[in-house]
């Protein structure tokens, strides 16, 4: 995987652009004066980061693997040592499904009803590789998404969720927390 260099970062354009940032050369950067990205983030190839008003906020210690798609006229937030895995979708807007409308971005707007609506991704939250996230979700921090689960409702903190839709399965180690301050205690 090739990475672009500093200089190369810094002519696409970000609202903000942190330190030691990894985007590869593969990745697809649509609208980057909306997007905010903090320090110790890697994005992998193929992902498409498409950020609509709402914007898209990636804090420190962020990676979004390969094939990954955050998009919407909403924000799409990620906190703090975040992840998404492979294949994972962030969908901050999303069209009108059931027939009341047309779809697609072809057709003028006064003939659709699309969703819009925040999304809010915790600190230490992990997504895994398939997941789905709607318009309108927070998912707490330390909370942990199974792959291939669909996350139409929040997501309670330190809370492992599965399925379609993704539901609550077991509770997860606070232990994370222990290991970030023990990481920013060596900086």
């Amino acid at each position: 995987m090739a990475f672009l260099a500093c200089d190369q970062l810094k002519s696409i354009g970000f609202s903000e652009l942190g330190n030691n940032v990894l985007i590869s050369d593969k990745a697809s950067i649509y609208n980057p004066e909306n997007i905010k990205i903090g320090s110790n983030v890697r994005i992998d190839d193929y992902c498409v980061l498409s950020a609509g008003d709402g914007g898209i906020f990636i804090g420190n210690y962020v990676h979004i693997a390969v094939f990954s798609l955050l998009i919407g006229a909403g924000s799409i937030h990620l906190d703090d040592f975040s992840g998404l895995s492979s294949r994972v979708a962030v969908y901050s807007s999303n069209d009108d499904y059931s027939g009341g409308s047309l779809t697609n971005p072809t057709v003028p707007d006064q003939f659709k009803r699309v969703k819009v609506s925040n999304v809010y991704i915790g600190k230490h939250v992990i997504i895994g590789s398939g997941a789905v996230v709607l318009p309108g979700v927070t998912i707490n921090k330390g909370a942990a998404v199974g792959s291939l689960s669909l996350v139409v409702k929040d997501c309670q903190e330190f809370k492992i969720y599965s399925g379609v839709p993704a539901k609550p399965i077991k509770n997860r180690s606070r232990n994370i927390e222990n290991l970030e301050k023990e990481l920013l205690s060596l900086s």
